[in-house]
C-alpha cells in the first residue's frame, strides 16, 4: 500500500499515511467519533524527499497496514519546526478540507502583481498562530519578518494567508464592516486605524500591527483574499484560491461545507 507524507499546517506537524489526500483530510478534519470537527489544511509532500533532521524512513517502516488491511492513517514525523527544514520544492498540492471532511486541492502558481495600495489581513498559520494588520503587500511582508526583518521578530519560514477587509482596506474608522464575519471587528479597527495605508515609495512610521498574538487557527475560507503564501527563507510560494464561483460552479459541495 502507497505511503504519503503530508505536512500539516493545523497543527505544524509532519505525517507519514497510507491514505490518499481526500481521505486523508476527512480523518484528519472530522477523525474517529470522540474528536470534534475541524478544518485542516496540508501539502501532500514529494515521498522522495528525505531530511538528516526527520527520520521520516524509520516513520514511513511504521506506516503499515493493519493484518486486516485496514490503511494506517497517521504517523507523526515530527511536530517541531517543521516548515523551516522543508524546501519549498518538495512541497506539492495544498489540501483545504473543511470541518465536515470534504476537501478541495490547490496548484501552486505565479506570485500575484502588486496592483493596489492599501491595508491588509494577515493570518499566521506556521510557525506562530498570530493576526496582524499590515500596510505591506504579502511578498514584502513575507520578507519584513524573514529576510529583511524590520523588528528584532524573524522567522526562518512562514506560512500565511491574506483574509479580506473589505472597505475596512480603505477607510478602515468609517468603511462599511456588514458583510465581514470577524467578531472582533472593534478591535480590527482599531489596530487598522494605526496605520496609514502606502502611497507609492513613501515612508511610513508603521508597518504592521498585531491584532492577536496568540490567534484561532481556524478562518473562513470563503475570505480569502487571493491565495496561501508558504516560504522558507528566500523560497516563497504561492497557491492561488478560485474565485467565488468557481468554486460554486465546479467544487459545489465543497462550498457548501465551507459556508455551513
Amino acid at each position: 500500500m502507497e505511503t504519503h507524507l503530508y505536512f500539516s499546517l493545523i497543527p505544524e506537524a509532519l505525517i507519514a499515511s497510507n491514505l490518499p489526500p481526500e481521505k486523508f483530510g476527512q480523518y484528519y478534519a472530522t477523525g474517529s467519533g470522540y474528536k470534534s470537527k475541524g478544518q485542516c489544511l496540508f501539502f501532500e509532500v514529494d515521498p522522495s524527499f528525505r531530511s538528516d533532521y526527520f527520520e521520516i524512513d524509520t516513520a514511513i517502516s511504521r506506516c503499515v497496514p493493519t493484518p486486516d488491511g485496514t490503511p494506517k492513517h497517521s504517523v507523526y514525523v515530527a511536530v517541531y519546526r517543521v516548515l523551516e527544514h522543508l524546501p519549498i520544492s518538495a512541497l506539492g498540492k495544498l489540501y483545504l478540507t473543511t470541518a465536515y471532511g470534504h476537501t478541495l486541492g490547490l496548484d501552486r502558481g505565479e506570485l500575484p502583481p502588486v496592483v493596489e495600495s492599501g491595508l491588509h489581513l494577515y493570518q499566521d498559520l506556521a510557525p506562530v498562530n498570530s493576526l496582524v494588520v499590515s500596510n505591506l503587500e504579502p511578498v514584502a511582508f513575507y520578507e519584513s519578518v524573514t529576510l529583511k526583518p524590520t523588528k528584532f521578530i524573524r522567522f526562518p519560514g512562514l506560512f500565511f494567508v491574506e483574509l479580506d477587509l473589505g472597505e475596512l482596506s480603505r477607510d478602515p474608522e468609517n468603511g462599511q464592516a456588514n458583510d465581514l464575519p470577524y467578531p472582533f471587528i472593534h478591535h480590527l479597527r482599531e489596530a487598522l486605524m494605526v496605520l496609514k495605508p502606502r502611497t507609492g515609495d513613501a515612508p511610513s512610521t508603521k508597518d504592521s500591527k498585531m491584532v492577536h498574538r496568540v490567534h484561532s487557527l481556524e478562518f473562513p475560507y470563503r475570505m480569502v483574499k487571493n491565495g496561501f503564501y508558504v516560504g522558507n527563507g528566500s523560497q516563497l510560494g504561492f497557491y492561488p484560491m478560485p474565485p467565488h464561483h468557481e468554486l460554486r460552479e465546479k467544487n459545489n459541495q465543497w462550498w457548501r461545507s465551507a459556508n455551513i
